[in-house]
C-alpha cells in the first residue's frame, strides 16, 4: 500500500507543479526537513532550499510542464524518469529570457516516510538545457 500512496503523492505534486503552485508542490511532496541531494552546494536543505531552487527555476520557466515517462516503486522508494517542457520567458541563472521553447530530461529517486519525501536524488540534463538556451555551444 505505501507504494500506491507514494505514487499518488508524486502525481498530486506533479499537478501542482504544472499549475505553477510551487508552495503546494513543496508541501504535498516533501517533508519539511527533506534532504535534497540535488541542491547546489551551500543551499539550505528542507523546504527553505527547495523553495529557493524551484522559485529560481519557475522565474525563468513559468509555464514549465512536468511529465512522468516511467515510474518504478518498491516499498518506500519511488524512481521517476521525467521530462520538462517550457518556454524561457524570464531570467534563469543569469541568462536573460530568450523566448526559446526547451525540453530536458531527468531521473529522480525519492525515499518516502509517512507519505512525504524525506530524501531525494536527482539528475537532469542541465547541459542540454543550457545548450538549448544558447548559453553553451552545441557540439560540432
Amino acid at each position: 500500500m505505501p507504494a500506491q500512496i507514494n505514487r499518488a503523492t508524486a502525481e498530486a505534486a506533479r499537478q501542482h507543479f504544472n499549475a505553477g503552485a510551487i508552495e503546494a508542490y513543496l508541501t504535498t511532496l516533501y517533508a519539511p526537513d527533506c534532504i535534497a541531494h540535488f541542491l547546489p552546494p551551500g543551499m539550505p536543505q528542507g523546504h527553505t532550499g527547495l523553495r529557493l531552487f524551484y522559485s529560481a527555476f519557475m522565474a525563468g520557466f513559468p509555464d514549465a510542464q512536468l511529465h512522468f515517462d516511467d515510474i518504478l516503486s518498491d516499498g518506500d522508494g519511488l524512481a521517476v524518469r521525467f521530462h520538462i517542457d517550457a518556454r524561457h520567458t524570464g531570467e534563469f541563472n543569469g541568462i536573460p529570457a530568450t523566448g526559446k521553447r526547451i525540453t530536458f530530461t531527468g531521473i529522480t529517486i525519492m525515499r518516502f516516510v509517512d507519505g512525504k519525501v524525506v530524501e531525494r536524488w536527482s539528475e537532469s540534463d542541465m547541459l542540454g538545457l543550457l545548450q538549448q538556451l544558447g548559453a553553451i555551444p552545441q557540439p560540432a
